[in-house]
């Protein structure tokens, strides 16, 4: 195009003069006399003479101008690994240039590397670059389970939408989680635990989310996650998961947190359903943690101690309240819980929040194993009694192997366990009649195994045992002992998708008022990400 043009710009001038001198030939009348024809051809030659200087003038000027700018352009490409020019200003032939054809969509900038092969500004000496955070807290910054590149390299397509720069940023992805389900059992709702598990036969929409992250200035970063759900008629739940915002430069290994969060409750609890390696809740999460898991509006501290291994303190206070607060201040369906009528009354002091104290560390093995464990706790007053207490305790334990010779994150091997104590106080409701106080002493399991044989292709195998304390005077569904074996295979064609496949087998016990029943169900979950969502435990 731009050889056109000078080519068009040089030709026109000396189309121009011909004609102009072809003109007195073509249209001449019979010939004056040479002493007034001389001086007219001489002045008109003399004009275009001018004519043809000034549109020389102009194509040097145009042609100096496409040299500028190609300069500038192979200078942008020969940069770009390492950032964009500052502030460009983009010549008119250069926008004609970039301007989509008719018909084309519209093109917009971008600094999207999945988009774009240059990366963004660098960020100013100090701020934290797009996508990394500087912070010690192991539920955002340490890595996720297994990704798979399909490019091999997986820096470009990991890269979330990104908005701002510099000490200013924000992360945007959107995770769509999806499920087909078959089970023996017509109250499916009952048999899964987890509200983001599968709830009915047929085609599940239980998690949809709205991912943002990003630094809101050099003291602080903010986390939010809006998850829609779509309920057993189709109607559309909208829930603040979390919503929070955490420090970044504290002295001495410290770090705030406040806002709505998961509770650093053991190993699956602080995560989101798309990280988990199996497409419903383990039993004893979902009745001793609730289906929503443990989480609430608080604050948490954590301390990383300087210690040649990794280990951590955490510290957190939530509200407790609502089913989000399960075994705590819950006030249950239609204002019952465990067959009592709750109080539901307003918090009277730091008594009846909920404290969470948790320890963990990890260590190296070899390269190529690591162990991490911890021990959890909660700990606050609960519904249906006015003085009714609850406490929860746990321990995690998590081995992995990873090749030494892993492609992607393959071969590897990861065994995964966690198992809970509850001591419930029941009361006797908030009229202090029937049924009468008891005390439940509760324990529950889980243990998972996850093979990576084949890169993109994991088996797991999983076994739930809860053994829940009989009542002696009510029959509601939440105090039956049960148990479950689960299998799946998972295919991760990228990072970005996967498709699972899942087998569960349930055994629900007798008691005093329930019958026991079996229950056989499978799930077929499907999943796409859209930006790249933000690191999880490891």
């Amino acid at each position: 195009m731009k050889r056109i043009i000078l080519v068009t710009l040089a030709i026109l001038p000396v189309a121009a003069v011909s004609a102009q001198e072809a003109t007195p030939v073509l249209t001449s009348s019979p010939a004056p006399t040479v002493s007034n024809a001389t001086p007219a051809r001489a002045a008109d030659v003399e004009a275009l003479r001018e004519q043809v200087q000034s549109l020389t003038e102009t194509v040097k000027t145009l042609q100096q101008q496409v040299k500028d700018q190609q300069a500038a352009l192979e200078k942008a490409n020969l940069t770009g690994e390492s950032g964009l020019p500052q502030n460009p200003e983009p010549s008119p032939i250069a926008a004609a240039e970039n301007s989509p054809a008719p018909g084309a969509p519209p093109r917009f900038p971008t600094e999207d590397t999945s988009v774009v092969s240059s990366t963004t500004a660098p960020p100013v000496s100090g701020s934290p670059a797009p996508g990394g955070f500087p912070t010690t807290d192991t539920s955002v910054v340490t890595s996720a389970p297994e990704t798979i590149s399909s490019t091999g390299v997986g820096a470009s397509l990991t890269q979330p939408i990104t908005i701002g720069g510099g000490r200013n940023y924000m992360n945007i992805s959107f995770d769509g989680l999806f499920a087909l389900a078959y089970s023996s059992a017509r109250d499916l709702n009952h048999i899964e635990v987890g509200d983001h598990d599968p709830q009915q036969r047929g085609f599940n929409a239980r998690n949809t989310e709205l991912a943002f992250d990003g630094a809101v200035d050099p003291y602080f970063e903010g986390f939010a996650n809006i998850v829609f759900k779509l309920d057993n008629d189709n109607e559309t739940d909208v829930e603040v998961e979390e919503a929070f915002m955490q420090t970044t430069s504290l002295p001495y290994n410290l770090q705030l947190k406040a806002g709505q969060f998961f509770a650093a409750f053991g190993r699956l609890n602080p995560t989101h359903p798309h990280t988990w390696d199996f497409a419903d809740t383990p039993l004893v999460n979902g009745l001793f943690l609730g289906p929503d898991g443990l989480r609430g509006v608080g604050a948490q501290t954590s301390w990383t101690l300087p210690l040649p291994w990794y280990s951590q303190l955490i510290f957190a206070s939530q509200n407790g309240r609502g089913s989000t607060g399960f075994s705590f201040r819950n006030p249950g369906d239609d204002g019952m819980f465990f067959d009592r009528i709750t109080t539901d009354r307003e918090a009277r002091g730091l008594q009846d929040f909920v404290w969470i104290p948790r320890w963990e560390n990890s260590i190296d093995l070899s390269p190529t194993q690591v162990v991490l464990a911890g021990v959890s706790g909660a700990f606050g007053s609960n519904e249906t009694g006015a003085n009714s207490r609850t406490q929860i305790y746990g321990a995690d334990f998590l081995y992995k192997w990873k090749s030494s010779h892993a492609e992607g994150g393959f071969p590897f091997v990861k065994w995964q366990t966690e198992i809970m104590y509850r001591r419930f106080q029941a009361g006797r409701g908030a009229d202090e009649s029937f049924p009468v106080a008891e005390t439940f002493h509760d324990w529950g399991l889980y243990s998972q195994v996850l093979w990576g044989f084949k890169k993109g292709w994991v088996a797991g195998i999983r076994g739930d045992y809860v053994d829940m304390q009989d009542s002696k005077f009510t029959d509601d569904l939440d105090r039956q002992s049960r148990w479950r074996l689960s299998a799946n295979l998972t295919w991760y064609p990228t990072e970005f998708s996967k498709i699972r496949l899942q087998y569960n087998q349930d055994f629900l016990e007798e008691n005093f008022f329930l019958s026991g029943r079996q229950v056989e169900s499978v799930f077929l979950q499907w999943e796409f990400i859209l930006g790249a969502h933000g690191a999880h435990k490891f």
